[in-house]
């Protein structure tokens, strides 16, 4: 008996698809004016779907409405950022130390082929793959995580900063050199055994450096807000 193919996505749906990937991958970046006209242009499509996809994204707080303006991306919002980061440093440092003892040779053959990856997309920065390759790096080290609720929560953050477009590579291109240098530690602490403890505090000092880092290069109206919290 043949499957019954799936019915073709709605304009609209294609053209909400498009413009949030164009969001997400940083070829709109916060500030970018959305014509709907050209958007449409692009797309092959109306201009109806892509206003339709727009106030979709609106409702997501992906896009904003200025006035004499129109629609433009939204800005990444920094206390989201700072409390997204700081929510995952501790969970996913979590998951990281409870998956540690499940995790075997073969998972470690995979994130360090990754982590290599990583050192290779140095050479030619580009931040979006470099991000994509940080996310399979670390889903190694904590899919493994026997705690459903905990693992739950670490998915959450990583949907979190998707949806808050954070590349944070892309604004301290620098952390990513510390970046790959800390996943090899990570995972030769995993390899010999370290204490649960041990690995928890080196996955949570991992992701706070990066929050720091980018902290640290924020406009000081930001972060002079934002470490005060």
């Amino acid at each position: 008996m043949s499957e019954t193919a799936a019915p073709p996505a709605s304009k609209s749906e294609q053209a909400y698809a498009a413009v949030k990937a164009r969001i997400v991958d940083g070829t709109y970046s916060p500030g970018y004016r959305l014509v709907l006209a050209k958007i449409a242009e692009d797309l092959g499509v109306s201009v109806v779907p892509v206003r339709e996809a727009i106030r979709r994204l609106e409702a997501e707080g992906l896009v904003q409405f200025e006035r004499n303006v129109g629609a433009t991306v939204s800005g990444i919002d920094p206390t989201e950022y700072l409390y997204t980061m700081q929510t995952l440093s501790i969970v996913e440092g979590a998951a990281t130390a409870l998956s540690a003892p499940l995790i075997g040779a073969a998972d470690i053959a995979r994130a360090r082929a990754v982590n290599e990856e990583m050192r290779e997309c140095l050479q030619h920065f580009d931040p979006v793959r470099f991000t994509r390759l940080n996310q399979d790096f670390h889903s190694v080290l904590f899919e493994h995580c026997p705690n459903p609720h905990i693992l739950d929560l670490v998915h959450r953050g990583w949907n979190r900063l998707a949806s808050l477009r954070s590349s944070t590579f892309r604004f301290v291109p620098g952390r990513a050199h510390d970046s790959v240098d800390e996943h090899e530690a990570l995972l030769r602490l995993i390899e010999t055994g370290a204490a649960a403890e041990e690995i928890e505090k080196a996955a949570r000092l991992h992701r706070s450096a990066t929050l720091d880092a980018y902290l640290a290069q924020a406009p000081k109206s930001n972060a002079g807000s934002l470490s005060a919290q």
